[in-house]
């Protein structure tokens, strides 16, 4: 991401207002679209926008933009130095050689082939949470599918007792309120979640140390390399990191698999007749309609970048939702088709250094969840109002998704 001499900052360009506060799914995205056929770079309240699918990989990969999380305080107004600030930093946000030494320690535990080991796991786990509902006919799918699959799949891989289940899902819950835009509001019940969630962990990492199992934590502690070993706090730290990303992005991008099948019957029907397409499912409905819709970035020295200067400090925000709409890269962009080729390169689980580290555990997740469900809601349709989070949630899709479907005996 190197640019050439005679570089204008991007504070004097004409560039179009892209401001998508407050705005519902298509109109953020006609907005998106609309600032991209006029440029390549949008202004934003807070900054910059990038929503074509070449200069969004292009960002997320020059390691001279880092992650925007540790802005998060700073950006709702919460008060430096408060207890946000004094936590530890995540693998999520950490930067440079810090993040490159614990990438390189822990990248063997997340491994496609890791994640093809929980696969009898997660059939398990979602045929219960399906053939609970079969044979009532409807559900209300958020509540009583999505919100409880992921869970129990993280436990497993951490090697947390079932009977703690619902601790790690309310936990999940309330530290990804982070993301919501109301941290003044929020706060306590962050705090709350994150200290028991840290306590719980370190007593299950002292457990593990004497008594290991075949779990992440398990492999973890067992990583070296050429010495190096993950201490206490990191371990803690990476088991917090997979239940933050692992709980609530598989929960919303299942509701939003689900809410759009159901204005397309069409690609359902094409579904329950090939099971088989289910790895393409997943990734065009990733691309279509991703539970992540942007990342931020802030640039942590002057940056050029096609003839642009982002100063020092200067936020960018990476438009996933748009760069996966991006007509260059996806031809028919707003055609929904799960027998879409290339559709594996959407931006929904990000790029360069903080791409997904639980990519592999996501797609065999979400393939698992939408293999039962054709299997068992051959044909389905909304069975009431479909509600959505609110825009500004980091993590979105629907908050409630009632189904109805033919009824069948399990």
């Amino acid at each position: 991401m190197r640019g050439t001499v005679g570089a204008t900052s991007a504070y004097e360009l004409d560039l179009p207002m892209l401001d998508t506060t407050g705005l519902e799914r298509a109109e953020a995205l006609a907005a998106t679209a609309e600032a991209s056929r006029q440029h390549w770079l949008a202004r934003t309240p807070l900054g910059f926008s990038l929503t074509r699918y070449q200069d969004a990989v292009a960002c997320l990969r020059d390691r001279r933009f880092h992650s925007a999380l540790s802005l998060i305080p700073q950006m709702a107004g919460v008060e430096p130095g408060g207890y946000l600030e004094g936590r530890r930093r995540s693998i999520l946000s950490m930067e440079g050689e810090e993040h490159a030494r614990l990438r390189r320690l822990v990248a063997p535990a997340f491994t496609p082939a890791a994640a093809e080991r929980l696969r009898p796991f997660m059939r398990d786990v979602i045929d219960q949470l399906v053939d609970a509902v079969v044979p009532q006919g409807r559900c209300e799918l958020v509540a009583e599918v999505c919100e409880p699959y992921p869970i129990p799949i993280i436990c497993e891989l951490l090697g947390a007792p079932r009977d703690d289940w619902k601790l790690f899902s309310q936990w999940a819950t309330d530290i990804f309120r982070i993301f919501n835009q109301d941290l003044a509001t929020d706060l306590p019940a962050i705090e709350r979640a994150s200290d028991e969630l840290d306590l719980y962990v370190r007593s299950l990492v002292e457990r593990r140390r004497t008594h290991p199992g075949d779990d992440l934590l398990s492999t973890l502690i067992a990583i070296e390399e050429a010495g190096d070993r993950l201490s206490t706090d990191e371990l803690v730290m990476l088991a917090e990191a997979v239940l933050m990303a692992g709980t609530d992005t598989t929960r919303n991008q299942l509701a939003c698999c689900m809410a759009l099948f159901a204005e397309y019957p069409e690609q359902w029907a094409l579904l329950v007749e090939h099971p088989d397409m289910a790895p393409r499912a997943v990734e065009e409905t990733m691309r279509y309609l991703g539970a992540v819709r942007g990342t931020a970035r802030v640039a942590s020295e002057d940056i050029e970048y096609r003839d642009v200067v982002f100063p020092k400090g200067s936020l960018v925000v990476v438009a996933l939702a748009g760069a996966n709409r991006d007509p260059t890269t996806f031809p028919t962009p707003d055609r929904f088709d799960i027998a879409r080729q290339g559709t594996s390169q959407h931006m929904t689980f990000g790029s360069g250094i903080h791409h997904c580290l639980g990519a592999s555990l996501a797609r065999a997740e979400l393939q698992e969840a939408l293999t039962v469900l054709a299997r068992a809601m051959p044909s389905f349709a909304v069975d009431g109002p479909v509600e959505w989070k609110p825009p500004t949630f980091g993590i979105w899709g629907p908050a409630r998704l009632p189904l109805r479907f033919p009824a069948s005996a399990v």
